[in-house]
């Protein structure tokens, strides 16, 4: 059975940091390819970082310099550093992972919500 568990979500004023974590179970980790989604009320979800299957990174131009993925494989764990948190990245932050053969199964975490304060 796969899990992904978020953690670390909250409350924080504009400036601040928060870091996101994502505990995976039940997939070969060091083999999946892991990302983080996010999605505002009303709108569409849409990616924030992910790692490519090369295992570089990408970020959403938005974030760029101001969030960090990790990952930890001997952890089966992901991470999301936030820095510099404006009111804007106020949303319901989900793991996502690719994974299985050919990398053809994908499977969500249940979120943790984020909400910066002006």
């Amino acid at each position: 059975q796969v899990q992904l568990v978020e953690s670390g979500g909250g409350l924080v004023q504009a400036g601040g940091s928060l870091r996101l974590s994502c505990a995976a179970s039940g997939i070969m980790f060091s083999l999946s390819v892991m990302s983080w989604y996010r999605q505002a009320p009303g709108k569409e979800r849409e990616l924030v970082a992910g790692f490519t299957g090369s295992g570089s990174t990408n970020y959403a131009d938005y974030v760029k310099g101001r969030f960090t993925i990790s990952r930890d494989n001997a952890k089966n764990m992901v991470y999301l550093q936030m820095n510099s948190l404006k009111p804007e990245d106020t949303a319901f932050y989900y793991c996502h992972a690719r994974h299985g053969v050919g990398l053809s199964r994908v499977s969500w975490g249940q979120g943790t919500q984020v909400t910066v304060s002006s």
